[in-house]
């Protein structure tokens, strides 16, 4: 009797190491998806206090893991500068006090589906509109 209660510990030490060894293991480096992809493309733009319907290009910054370049921001687009931004989940923050065809821009939004919904400043130095933009992706 006591050589059985000594097969079945055994046994059961031999099963807990092979199960143990079975687990599978978690990826040690997963891809994870670039936040930014849901963000780039070609976007319509129905500007609120301009009433103006325009076209942005958003683009992946080649040199950073979250940002972007808006083409054409608030209009903008005979300077050809884009104003660029940080990307946090649905998030989308435009860079600090960048300045623009001499306007200075400020702002963010957030994306819903396939809108992003913005709310900014524009500083020319003698007046500051706030503005509301509704970008929806073509």
């Amino acid at each position: 009797m006591k050589n059985y209660k000594i097969i079945i510990s055994l046994a059961i030490v031999a099963i807990s190491i092979v199960l143990t060894g079975c687990t599978k293991e978690a990826n040690p480096d997963p891809s994870p998806t670039d936040a930014r992809s849901a963000f780039l493309g070609r976007w319509t733009v129905n500007e609120i206090w301009t009433k103006l319907t325009y076209e942005v290009n958003i683009t992946a910054d080649p040199g950073s893991n979250d940002g972007v370049f808006i083409s054409n921001f608030a209009n903008t687009g005979s300077s050809g500068i884009p104003a660029g931004a940080t990307i946090a989940g649905t998030s989308i923050v435009l860079d600090a006090n960048q300045v623009i065809d001499g306007i200075k821009i400020n702002g963010s939004g957030n994306l819903s589906g396939t809108k992003i919904i913005w709310n900014y400043t524009l500083d020319d130095g003698a007046d500051i509109i706030h503005a509301t933009a509704t970008y929806t992706k073509q």
